[in-house]
């Protein structure tokens, strides 16, 4: 596709032609040249010198860093390979001294080894073309040659056809036609391939182009949706993905279509790229091909996801190093969204150049193109902007120069009038953004425009991408051009952090409009009342501005807040409100999963914090917005019922609702209320029951589920099990329950969590209460897996067979867990470093200890097992995942009811808990007694001693 200097590729290093055929010379002059001994023989010289050209091309690689040049030398040494091949093969095996017209035969490559390019691990595609038909010769040809390539361990892709069969062929199926059209002589009869390319031309290629163009662009657009549709996914694929190698490819396919040129250099002549663009391309397309030959020859095989287990190895191999605030591997990630977004202006710049070049050759053409034939028309309000057809584009080439806010206006009316962009427009916004300086950035206006469309009741996401897409939001906002394509290096968050931006500000749009209803009810309730609207939409966008930086991002964020909303024109108090919101913009999602709920300090701390209602609603919809974004699966109705609960309990204390009665008479009331709602027992029996309970069971437990626990205890007794679970699925919740009756045990927790490992269940919650009688009650939340109900209710019923197993001793959850895990040992590409905290003052009765680690099956079981032999009483502990780390919260006390404040019992737990954070998984596994090995989760107890 691209031409790169001999000078540059030393392909003399990689291999020598003139040695390798003398090598095969000499082999079939030694054994005969049909014998079974010389084909050995060449297949061993063969294999050595692919081994030895292919180590070649790597040290080159880290020696230079071209990309490009790696993937053409290596099409170089399979051609040289190729080529000796078949000159052995029809003068040495099956050799014809006066060959009639119908054994001739021409060794095409197609494919990406058409262009010239070649990555390690890529299939070697080979197309051998007849002149009429088939005859023995060319078969015996054609086979030695492929079981040679074979034997030699290469995955060969191949065809053979005649020449009226290629051009056939190629008029039906669209794949065909593009693999001739990149078709390229490697050995054989030239004359059969120079009659091929010219019927091609004549016969297929003509007065098709815009039949190509439009299944070509399909073809991209539904890649570009199997992969996600956005360039921004923190895992992309190098080939497919959005703004990797194929998107290239397409651009050179079209281009040497229409426009019939050799060399994609020749399109800056042709006025379709300028001399900048053109490097561009060489630029991106060199970074790719050395990421991708990287990967390559990094795993083995043909590797195409830039996955997390490899990107720390790939930076250290194109020579990434670490910055404060970035490490290597996430500058080298920047590096890469960066370039996928200069493949993306490519694309765009190269379209609009076509659609004009269609526009002249073409006004009559019917279907994709057709609709460029139409005239533009005027847009009301307005002598700078025309519509074409539902897209925006500008009514002359000096829109932009006679007034650089007119870059911000074409998005402004794209919004209000809703329109598509035309590609000539964003085309001359990606080469007009040097206008965007100082003033432009000050110039009210501007900054009007900008904020209503990041305000729209449309579809502001949509444009928000555009503007990003196209370059200018990092230039109109040069805070947000610090972090376009700036990547975080964990399984957390799935896209970038520009990306990341605007779906948040996607979601909140969709609360906004009243999309989100099911989704989101509270956010969507309390949406239309929130009065600071234009001051939570800014937070939104800007909450995560300062990722990257050395500092807490929330502290920094809040400071360019204080810097840019003035500019965007909000008051000092929107300011203001816009900067507390960004502080402190994690800290609902991480009170509401971390800390306990039932606490009231936990509340009366966050009330604090909050202060108003109105800033606790704007809180909760910029978090729901927030946990929405990260990524696929991230979000679930567990999440959203803890945020629930966080709101409904603040807005209680906020607004003067929150209950003084105490706690003795809220727990008389409660076991009343349970009484009366068994009002089908005997009176004997509710008196009995309700003896069970004790405090924080009826205080924590909604009415409902007391009634549904009775039951299912009144069940058991009857039944006379000591063992006995129940299930329900919560489908808008996305969670399982599973309720468990067992005799109490000092190690209950460890061992329930432990079974659902077992079983592979991920646990989201658990509530585990003791009764009277020495029994546990306990509500295991599992994470729901299966769409359908009644598939869900009979996975629930196996976990809970598993737990009633395991507590009884007829499973060993060590050997079942080493039964799943045989041979799917995980790479582990991430490090978090272990972090202890003890803290007494979240908390009027317990002392919190939080950890912070890298998640690993059975953290939950280990830490409560340390605890445990550390003589403190778990009431409660909150477990969240982060994807790869985990923030445990537990509250403790000592066996007497005392928080622990000495400091050398404080130190001693610290030390303990980093001793068994800072092992490894297996190395635990080995040496953890039966039902220690759990499941992340998050899991409640209260203890009869908290009673």
């Amino acid at each position: 596709m691209l031409n790169v200097a001999e000078d540059r590729l030393d392909l003399s290093r990689i291999v020598d032609p003139a040695q390798l055929r003398a090598s095969l010379d000499a082999i079939a002059a030694k054994h005969g040249g049909a014998s079974t001994k010389a084909r050995q023989e060449v297949l061993a010289e063969v294999k050595r010198v692919n081994a030895a050209g292919r180590e070649t091309a790597r040290t080159m690689l880290f020696d230079d860093g071209g990309g490009t040049a790696c993937a053409t030398r290596i099409s170089h040494l399979q051609d040289m390979i190729t080529t000796a091949l078949y000159d052995y093969a029809s003068t040495h095996v099956y050799r014809v001294d006066r060959p009639s017209k119908s054994e001739h035969l021409t060794v095409t490559a197609v494919g990406g080894y058409g262009r010239g390019t070649l990555a390690p691990g890529s299939d070697i595609d080979l197309l051998f073309v007849l002149p009429y038909k088939n005859t023995p010769w060319t078969e015996q040809i054609v086979e030695w040659i492929l079981y040679i390539l074979w034997d030699m361990g290469l995955k060969v892709g191949h065809a053979t056809r005649n020449i009226d069969e290629c051009i056939r062929l190629s008029r039906s199926d669209m794949t065909i036609r593009t693999a001739i059209l990149e078709a390229r002589f490697i050995c054989g009869e030239r004359t059969l391939f120079a009659e091929l390319g010219t019927r091609f031309d004549t016969e297929v290629v003509e007065g098709s182009g815009p039949e190509f163009i439009a299944a070509k662009l399909a073809e991209r657009d539904e890649r570009h949706r199997k992969a996600g549709d956005t360039r921004y996914l923190v895992e992309p694929n190098v080939k497919e993905g959005k703004g990797g190698l194929r998107d290239l490819n397409t651009l050179f396919w079209i281009a040497k279509y229409f426009y019939h040129i050799r060399n994609t250099e020749e399109l800056v002549g042709l006025g379709v790229l300028s001399r900048r663009e053109f490097n561009l391309f060489l630029k991106a397309e060199d970074f790719l091909w050395a990421v991708r030959c990287h990967m390559h020859f990094l795993t083995g095989k043909a590797e195409e996801r830039l996955s997390f287990d490899i990107q720390r190895d790939i930076a250290s191999g194109l020579g990434y190093q670490d910055h404060p605030g970035l490490s290597a591997v996430e500058r080298f990630m920047k590096h890469y969204f960066l370039v996928a977004k200069d493949v993306g202006d490519l694309t765009r710049i190269f379209c609009a150049g076509l659609e004009d070049q269609q526009a002249k050759q073409a006004p009559g053409l019917t279907g994709v193109i057709s609709r460029f034939a139409n005239r533009p028309r005027k847009i009301p309000g307005t002598l700078d902007f025309l519509e074409d057809k539902g897209r925006i584009t500008l009514a002359d080439a000096d829109v932009f120069k006679r007034d650089p806010v007119n870059i911000i206006r074409l998005f402004h009316l794209a919004d209000i009038r809703e329109l598509e962009f035309h590609p000539d427009a964003l085309k001359r916004v990606t080469r007009s953004l040097k206008m965007i300086n100082a003033e432009v950035r000050e110039n009210e206006e501007a900054n009007r425009l900008f904020l209503s469309i990041l305000t729209s009741k449309r579809q502001p996401a949509i444009i928000l991408r555009r503007m990003n897409e196209a370059g200018l939001l990092g230039r109109f906002i040069p805070e947000f051009g610090k972090i376009v394509s700036m990547m975080q290096f964990n399984m957390y968050h799935h896209y970038t952090v520009d990306e990341h931006l605007i779906r948040t500000v996607s979601v909140l749009s969709g609360i906004d409009k009243g999309e989100e209803t099911r989704e989101h009810p509270l956010a969507s309730k309390i949406m239309p009342g929130i009065e600071e609207r234009e001051a939570l939409y800014v937070a939104v966008f800007l909450h995560d501005i300062a990722k990257g930086r050395p500092e807490d991002h929330s502290i920094a964020g809040a400071r360019v807040a204080r810097k840019l909303c003035p500019r965007l024109g909000l008051s000092p108090k929107q300011t203001e409100l816009v900067a507390w919101l960004i502080e402190d913009h994690l800290t609902m999602s991480m009170v509401s999963q971390t800390r306990d709920l039932n606490d009231r300090k936990t509340i009366t701390d966050f009330a604090e914090k909050v202060r108003t209602l109105e800033r606790l609603k704007m809180l909760l919809v910029l978090s729901v917005s927030d946990i929405r974004a990260v990524g696929p699966g991230v979000w679930n109705g567990w999440k959203g019922q803890l945020l629930r609960t966080l709101y409904y309990e603040t807005e209680l204390m906020l607004s003067g609702g929150f209950s003084e009665v105490s706690r003795k008479q809220r727990t008389e009331h409660a076991r009343a209320a349970l009484s009366e709602a068994l009002a089908d027992w005997t009176e004997k029996e509710r008196k009995a029951y309700v003896k069970l309970h004790y405090e924080p069971y009826l205080l924590a437990v909604a009415l409902e589920e007391q009634v549904r626990h009775a039951e299912f205890i009144r069940e058991a007794d009857r039944a006379k099990k000591q063992l006995a679970t129940m299930v329900r699925t919560n489908a808008f919740h996305a969670i399982t329950e599973i309720t468990l009756l067992s005799p109490d045990h000092p190690r209950l927790l460890s061992i329930v969590t432990g079974a659902c490992a077992a079983a592979g269940a991920n646990i989201a919650d658990a509530q585990v209460f003791t009764t009277s009688d020495g029994r546990a009650l306990d509500t295991i939340l599992i994470n729901r897996e299966l769409p359908d109900d009644e598939d869900e209710l009979r996975r629930g019923a196996s976990i809970g067979r598993m737990i009633e197993d395991v507590l009884a001793g007829r499973a060993h959850i060590p050997e079942v867990i080493a039964r799943k895990t045989r041979g799917k040992r995980k790479q582990r590409p991430f490090i978090v470093k272990p972090q202890v905290t003890i803290s007494n003052t979240l908390s009027n009765k317990f002392t919190l200890i939080e950890i912070e680690c890298l998640d690993r099956p059975g953290l939950l079981s280990e830490v409560a097992s340390v605890l445990s032999d550390l003589s403190l009483d778990i009431a409660s502990a909150h477990i969240t995942t982060f994807g790869e780390k985990v923030v445990d919260t537990f509250y403790v006390r000592d066996l007497v009811g005392q928080k622990i404040t000495n400091d050398n019992r404080k130190l001693n737990i610290v030390a303990r808990l980093k001793a068994v954070l800072g092992k490894e998984a297996d190395e635990l596994r080995d040496n953890m007694p039966p039902g220690m090995i759990a499941p992340h989760g998050s899991a409640r107890r209260e203890r009869k001693a908290s009673a």
